[in-house]
């Protein structure tokens, strides 16, 4: 290292570094022709790690906990696990089938980064994600609301290559950090000032101005490794720049008040329940007041402990986690099942609201004018196919519910892959057909007003949908 170089401290380097990093409003994925004064299109995606139930038909417990609907189109008969939906049957469709294909051999651990983008991240070496479903359509209709997006998660933050702890990725593949204290996300949505921001970017400007003036300087000094760090840096600095430049012209518009009966802002995961309403909440409450369209919640991230572990105390049960390695066990296939009946029945709950909210500035409710999606990028252990997923909503949008939707060939009965329960299970081979999840995407975002006929490395929609 020079002697010019070594002038560069790290101390100078980091005085543009208190500068919040978060979501900016990206026009790289704008649309020209936007409806501006419409109804709001909204969409909301709620991932939870470790997949679900799927015993084999002739272990006992298929007939009440496998996650999977019975029967046809129509006339499906939901299990035990699901059947918190039938209220709301009209409403949903349940698919199977889906999964993005450069994900399918990729191990349940490191699958959850690419349920949203389809990215071929794969299970090890090199890292690249691409943008994710809910930041192209933000980017499209992120300048309308005070939020371009909600991102929330249980673990909060980033987390790390193939464990993200967020849903969300920018143009660049970049994780966006998710929020995950109700608290915090309260008063971002409806108390912190604008104002506030505006002024810490006026305070940041000199430190900020030195940082990119120095740069070019700088990147002479560096390892081919650190410029890579850098310009990661810089981007998320001009996102940054981006963002509260977006929040000054909201400085003299009022924050919305909202009825908070309905939460509990100090829940915490260890009180699963109360926290799980909430964060539901914070969401139906963000679109109420069309502070954003746009949300994504993670309800944990892959492999391991964390705060997600503890949501499974909303049924008196152990960590999340665990439940799928014990399903060989004395009541294993029901304990997993009563826990992802809980997660259907909090979307259920979250449905149902939107459902019996009148629709502010439009026709029908809000449900009508929303594509709720619920999902997890792993069926049986650890196996990254046939994506249990759930939609709701969107009716005004083009969606024709109370359907159970199969696509592929090879797996009509949900089998392949099931009664998994070891990582040498999830490594076999599987002798089905199914379509891309990003077809889905496709149609779903076209539906939304987004031009495009291209996702995640998939062109075309999917049918019947």
């Amino acid at each position: 290292m020079s002697k010019n170089s070594a002038l560069w401290t790290r101390r100078k380097f980091l005085q543009g570094s208190g500068i919040a990093l978060s979501l900016p409003w990206m026009e790289t994925f704008a649309s020209e022709n936007r409806n501006l004064n419409g109804t709001p299109k909204r969409f909301v995606s709620i991932y939870h790690p470790d997949g679900v139930g799927l015993p084999l038909k002739t272990d006992p417990a298929w007939s009440d906990w496998s996650w999977f609907p019975r029967g046809g189109e129509k006339d499906f008969e939901l299990t035990k696990v699901l059947d918190v939906l039938e209220p709301l049957r009209s409403e949903i469709t349940i698919y199977s089938g889906l999964s993005h294909p450069a994900a399918r051999n990729v191990h349940g651990h490191s699958n959850a980064d690419q349920y949203l983008t389809g990215a071929a991240i794969g299970g090890s070496g090199p890292y690249k994600n691409t943008v994710s479903i809910d930041q192209v359509y933000a980017a499209h209709v992120g300048e309308l609301t005070r939020h371009a997006s909600l991102v929330m998660s249980t673990n909060g933050g980033i987390g790390g290559p193939r464990g993200a702890q967020t849903q969300s990725f920018n143009s660049e593949g970049r994780p966006i950090p998710a929020m995950n204290k109700p608290k915090e996300i309260f008063d971002m949505l409806f108390v912190t000032s604008d104002r506030d921001a505006a002024a810490r970017l006026a305070r940041s400007k000199s430190a900020l101005d030195l940082l990119i003036a120095n740069t070019r300087t700088l990147e002479k000094e560096l390892s081919k490794h650190d410029q890579q760090t850098l310009q990661q840096y810089l981007d998320a600095v001009r996102d940054t720049e981006v963002k509260l430049t977006k929040a000054q012209k909201w400085i003299d518009t009022p924050f919305p008040v909202v009825d908070t009966s309905n939460l509990t802002l100090d829940a915490e995961p260890k009180e699963a329940r109360l926290y799980f309403k909430t964060m539901y909440e914070l969401i139906y409450l963000a679109f109420l007041s069309d502070s954003t369209r746009v949300a994504t919640f993670q309800l944990g991230r892959e492999n391991g402990e964390g705060p997600h572990d503890l949501l499974s105390l909303a049924v008196g049960l152990g960590g999340a986690h665990g439940l799928t390695h014990a399903i060989k066990e004395p009541g294993g296939w029901q304990n997993l099942g009563t826990y992802n009946r809980y997660q259907a029945e909090e979307f259920a709950r979250f449905t149902q609201r939107l459902r019996d909210t009148p629709e502010p500035t439009g026709e029908g409710n809000m449900l009508d004018n929303t594509f709720a999606m619920h999902g997890s990028a792993s069926s049986s252990f650890h196996l990254s196919r046939n994506y249990p997923i759930i939609s709701a909503g969107g009716r005004n949008l083009g969606f024709t519910n109370g359907r159970y939707l199969k696509f592929g060939k090879g797996n009509e009965d949900n089998q392949a892959g099931a009664g998994i329960d070891t990582d040498a299970g999830w490594q076999g081979k599987v002798e089905v057909e199914e379509l891309p999840l990003s077809q889905l995407f496709v149609t779903v975002l076209q539906r939304l007003g987004v031009e495009t006929d291209t996702f995640g490395g998939t062109t075309g929609t999917l049918s019947r949908v």
